[in-house]
């Protein structure tokens, strides 16, 4: 996939380039959003989103994570316009959904969890009818660029129901920066798709986000998020729970764990390792897990040679984000909430 990136622009509507100082701080602003949805039947209402508060800085490529059902989703399509509000504030690139809908529309660009893609049309028509439904003339369309940027120029004539599933991906992707927006959320966007398109994906994203592009990600692969998001905001059953840097975030977790691999083979555990959380893995590894707030790596060392016993090669890891995750939520990422929303 070729990464030429779409040149981001201030005013969505005008198209016209603005200097840093003319660009709002947050890309997002949140206020107090709150989403109940009525109950059909004897079923009674659900609440999606109590009250929250959240702000994506300008330029950030920012995680929004939660178990299905947290409410991620619901806050996605209250910013794309597919779900009204119950109450609340979105402001979009500065621009209020409610009361400048139309550049807040044109602000943002969403690339869905699912492949909606009209099968009879070719991604060249699908990015020509996108382009028109953004006001922009036959002179001004980008459709073969944003096809470049993709990958997809050589499928641009196929019809979109023979192409595979990556490439579907990556029309929908193309779809979205069409009208090259200041945001850009991908709301699942590995999910179902090999490791080379991933990885062309990612290689893309990074990309765009240098180039100033605001990202909001949501993604069940944590290590994903770890790795490419600088914020991450956690949500859980329609609150906010958490929204720090990665890496404050990641500092939360007391959690360690060390591998010691010794000189030679044991058959045993020495007595005197005992009082620690430890595991044999044969012939000659121990794995040590501690908290780093009771624990030191030099008191375990200690111990490791007060038994007699030679290292030879040691490492470490520090918690990961599924740690945070799970002590935070009590879920993994795609667990499911018994009272999710509609």
């Amino acid at each position: 996939m070729t990464v030429v990136p779409l040149p981001s622009r201030r005013d969505p509507e005008s198209g016209g380039q603005a200097g840093a100082a003319d660009l709002p701080a947050q890309a997002v602003s949140i206020r107090g959003l709150s989403k109940t949805y009525k109950g059909a039947g004897e079923m009674p209402p659900k609440t999606a989103l109590k009250g929250v508060d959240l702000d994506i800085p300008r330029g950030s490529m920012f995680g929004l994570l939660g178990p299905n059902g947290a409410g991620k989703s619901t806050i996605i399509n209250i910013m794309a316009g597919l779900v009204t509000k119950t109450a609340g504030s979105v402001k979009i690139w500065d621009f209020d959904i409610d009361t400048d809908r139309r550049r807040a529309k044109l602000a943002i660009g969403v690339v869905p969890q699912e492949l909606n893609i009209d099968p009879h049309f070719t991604p060249k028509e699908l990015l020509d009818l996108q382009s028109s439904l953004y006001g922009l003339k036959p002179g001004e369309y980008r459709t073969w660029e944003a096809l470049e940027v993709v990958g997809l120029t050589a499928e641009a004539h196929a019809y979109s129901r023979w192409l595979s599933g990556g490439m579907k991906r990556r029309l929908l992707i193309a779809k979205a920066i069409l009208h090259a927006p200041p945001v850009v959320v991908l709301d699942e966007p590995t999910a179902g798709v090999d490791v080379e398109l991933r990885q062309h994906l990612w290689t893309y994203v990074r990309e765009l986000n240098a180039q100033g592009t605001t990202i909001l990600l949501t993604t069940h692969y944590l290590e994903e998020a770890e790795k490419l998001c600088d914020t991450i905001a956690i949500i859980d059953r329609g609150e906010v729970i958490a929204r720090e840097a990665t890496g404050d975030l990641l500092r939360r977790v007391d959690s360690k764990e060390m591998t010691v691999t010794l000189t030679d083979d044991i058959a045993e555990m020495p007595y005197a390792l005992g009082k620690y959380d430890v595991e044999l893995l044969p012939p000659r590894r121990l794995c040590f897990r501690f908290r780093r707030s009771q624990t030191q790596i030099g008191e375990i060392i200690a111990a490791i040679q007060s038994a007699g016993l030679t290292i030879a090669d040691l490492t470490t890891a520090e918690g990961r984000l599924e740690d945070v995750f799970l002590e935070m939520t009590g879920k993994r990422a795609g667990a499911r909430h018994d009272d999710d929303a509609p």
